[in-house]
């Protein structure tokens, strides 16, 4: 479960950046997940609460945005929405796409005290 690791990276910001703008309490964490990220939202969220548990972040509450898949297709020469990589185009039907969007994951916001 990779979520986990992912859990690790996100209270080493948080950390991080509580030494540098210091903060003591993470209330809310906002996370954009990109739809072509790879990652299990209900695995993170497990991940989140385990990982947080004995840290600043103890009990914040993760608020999940999810960002669309995007491709560039070379065929039709648009950009267009994707649910999932080597879909073909819901245009043209084509799959020469460029992924162009929904692979990210970072963290979008903090609510702190």
């Amino acid at each position: 479960m990779h979520e986990m690791s992912l859990c690790e990276g996100i209270l080493r910001v948080i950390e991080e950046e509580a030494e540098a703008q210091s903060y003591h309490r993470v209330k809310t964490v906002w996370l954009e997940v990109g739809a072509l990220a790879g990652v299990e939202v209900e695995a993170l969220r497990f991940g989140f609460d385990v990982v947080m548990k004995d840290s600043i972040a103890k009990g914040a509450r993760l608020a999940i945005i999810e960002v669309p898949g995007q491709a560039w297709c070379m065929l039709c020469m648009k950009t267009v929405a994707i649910a999932q990589r080597f879909d073909p185009c819901p245009e043209c039907g084509g799959f020469q796409l460029q992924v162009t969007g929904g692979e990210e994951m970072r963290i979008k916001e903090l609510e702190v005290e």
